[in-house]
């Protein structure tokens, strides 16, 4: 279920290369931006009924594609 990230991270930002490109810098090359992540927030939060406030999110863990699996697994694994 986690490619379930990727397709609401290329949603938010528009940009099909999070899909196959996963170390790719989001933030570094400025593909999402504050606007962005707080879509993404919501997004992820809706997608998963994850409760994910925004000071609850260090950018360094969503930092890539990759990272932000990650890190959606761990919200994930915490509820179960």
């Amino acid at each position: 279920d986690l490619p379930r990230v990727l397709d609401v991270l290329a949603r938010v930002t528009e940009n099909d290369r999070v899909l196959s490109e996963l170390d790719l810098l989001i933030y570094e090359q400025q593909i999402i931006d504050s606007l962005g992540t707080v879509e993404l927030i919501v997004s992820l939060g809706e997608a998963f009924n994850l409760d994910i406030s925004p000071a609850d999110v260090d950018l360094k863990d969503w930092a890539t594609p990759r990272l932000l699996m990650a890190d959606v697994e761990r919200r994930l694994s915490h509820l179960s």
